[in-house]
């Protein structure tokens, strides 16, 4: 029995190599991207673009002679940054922040690194907020299963009454002045 199956002719498809109909290179040979372009190619819409232009996220745009706002090609990447970044919990704000310190030359590197690291810390709360309250909703079914149980068909077993919600943090975090 042969080690590997025998080779078959290749099937007939689209061709993905340069200046196929897969990649016609058609991105490559402007120089700027009109708004919708941009949008289409990040995967935002329009008003996204604009919002983050309105929140100086991104520079804004020159103007085609009809009016229309061209970005340059690094757009593309700004705005693939900006949504990895809100992607992980980075607000737009943050995000203004962040970029003018960099745009200007400096290194946010320290500061970027504090507040994701502030965005972990609250995750984890969370996350073991969630947890206890999970446990909890198993103790308040199980009560409630009793309480049916022990309830005689068509008379309420008051069980919204029953409901107490656990205090979770008994000492909350306190970040830029705000209790969490």
């Amino acid at each position: 029995m042969p080690l590997f199956p025998p080779t078959r002719p290749p099937e007939k498809g689209l061709d993905p190599g340069s200046g196929s109909r897969v990649d016609n290179g058609s991105v490559d040979q402007k120089p700027y991207l009109r708004s919708g372009e941009l949008a289409a190619l990040a995967g935002i819409s329009p008003d996204t673009l604009r919002h983050y232009e309105r929140m100086k996220l991104l520079a804004t745009p020159r103007r085609s002679a009809a009016n229309y706002r061209l970005y340059p090609r690094e757009a593309l990447d700004r705005v693939r940054l900006i949504r990895r970044a809100l992607a992980v919990g980075f607000s737009l704000p943050e995000l203004a922040k962040i970029l003018k310190v960099r745009d200007a030359g400096g290194a946010p590197c320290r500061q970027v690194k504090r507040l994701l690291e502030e965005k972990l810390l609250t995750m984890d709360e969370q996350i073991g907020d969630l947890v206890a309250m999970r446990k909890h909703l198993r103790t308040v079914l199980a009560d409630w299963d009793e309480r049916i149980t022990r309830t005689s068909n068509g008379k309420p077993a008051r069980l919204l009454e029953t409901l107490v919600v656990p205090a979770y943090r008994s000492n909350p975090r306190k970040l830029k002045g705000k209790i969490i």
